[in-house]
């Protein structure tokens, strides 16, 4: 699930997951899974940083969000505990290589006989986690991270409640939709009774090994992607601005982005590409030859017009038009099926259109100045706007990685 607008298309400010510093943390796979393929291997769960954030990207994920339900720390402390054990088994693929039965007394089963497929798990942790309707509902007020913040109201959001906010989100990544299913089906069960879920969305990217894949706009999503020299230290992770338990991790926004593919497909081919900014085809940038040339900001034709129109996504969402600011996205393309819509855009048509389009997630140092300063306008000025509708969004603090004997966010409960 690639992102929505051209850079919610390619990445805003053009990050895609990057590789480099999950391969610091200590391996935690069995000889025997360790030696699994690259594509259905183990990827490390104990180390500095969380897995499944500057870990290379997945075809596959499953978003989930919960509400607690107990008013006692101790009790989400207990669960979180319970969490990261499961965590660290469902991601070498024990269960899944079980020989008896005995396994289905504790597993649902429904990924019996298939490999870890690089499953990664990643846990954050809501505004509402320290405070609720006024309430410090477990004593964590005062260590709530001042980017944890309420996001502001951007133009043409269309929040569903029930698909927005949350107290706890994981993101399961993996390259079989059942493996990451699976993962957050039974760490949902091992909630019961004290959390259950709010909202949840999976998605999926098409990969063409090491060229960029096509979003459901027919777009190539990810061209610009420096996830070689990416600065993580300046852009994803937390440093000593933020509170010591947040040291080495990042926030993460997830937005659920349906496009409206019927309007979408009605446009003529050279409207899209100067929607977008770029070739359909080749993926390159109006005025460019190949995929990888950089944006001509400057470029004109004869006349002197932009080659890259003013409203085109790919220049609005560029880093070079928000100050350099860059995040990392681990977004996905998403299929809900079909259901009943009131556009939002001319003709305002109602009637049963695809539940489709972009499942937006992103980590960075500090939302404010990234998501929400690159977003913000975007949501103004892009000409992507005609087509997508975020309904659905959260923000989640996501602590740093786990030692073995710890579990996730322990520095936050140190008292």
């Amino acid at each position: 699930m690639k992102s929505s607008r051209r850079n919610f298309l390619v990445g805003a400010g053009g990050v895609l997951a990057a590789s480099g510093i999950a391969a610091r943390q200590p391996a935690v796979a069995e000889p025997e899974t360790a030696a699994l393929a690259p594509e259905t291997g183990v990827e490390p769960f104990f180390g500095l940083h969380q897995g499944g954030i500057a870990t290379p990207s997945q075809t596959q994920t499953y978003f989930a969000v919960f509400d607690l339900q107990t008013d006692k720390a101790d009790d989400v402390k207990a669960l979180l505990r319970r969490w990261t054990d499961l965590a660290a088994r469902l991601s070498t693929g024990a269960s899944n290589r079980a020989t008896s039965p005995d396994v289905l007394k504790t597993d649902s089963g429904e990924a019996l006989g298939l490999n870890p497929n690089r499953l990664t798990l990643t846990f954050g942790f809501g505004a509402t986690l320290f405070e609720k309707a006024g309430k410090d509902r477990y004593g964590l007020k005062a260590r709530k991270p001042e980017a944890l913040i309420d996001l502001p109201y951007f133009n043409g959001d269309q929040l569903v409640e029930e698909q927005t906010g949350g107290d706890l989100s994981i993101q399961a990544c993996a390259n079989n939709p059942q493996v990451a299913f699976h993962a957050i089906r039974q760490l949902a069960r091992e909630a019961h009774g004290i959390a259950s879920i709010r909202w949840a969305q999976s998605g999926f990217s098409a990969q063409y090994g090491d060229k960029a894949p096509r979003n459901v706009m027919g777009f190539k999503d990810g061209t610009i992607n420096p996830q070689t020299n990416l600065d993580y230290d300046r852009f994803v992770w937390v440093g000593d601005e933020g509170p010591a338990w947040m040291h080495g991790g990042s926030y993460v926004v997830a937005r659920l982005v349906r496009i409206a593919i019927e309007h979408w497909d009605r446009m003529d081919l050279d409207y899209q590409q100067q929607t977008i900014g770029r070739e359909k085809f080749s993926g390159a940038p109006l005025g460019g030859r190949k995929e990888t040339d950089p944006l001509d900001l400057k470029a004109v034709d004869k006349d002197g017009n932009p080659l890259i129109p003013p409203t085109a996504h790919a220049r609005i969402a560029s880093a070079a038009m928000n100050d350099g600011a860059q995040l990392l996205r681990r977004g996905y393309s998403y299929n809900n099926g079909a259901t009943f819509i009131a556009e939002r855009w001319p003709p305002w048509r109602q009637g049963i259109e695809y539940d489709a389009g972009t499942f937006f997630v992103c980590y960075q140092r500090d939302p404010r100045t990234a998501f929400v300063k690159i977003f913000d306008k975007l949501s103004k000025l892009d000409a992507m706007n005609q087509f997508v509708t975020h309904v659905g969004s959260g923000l989640f603090a996501c602590p740093p990685g786990i030692g073995r004997g710890g579990f996730i966010g322990d520095k936050l409960f140190e008292t």
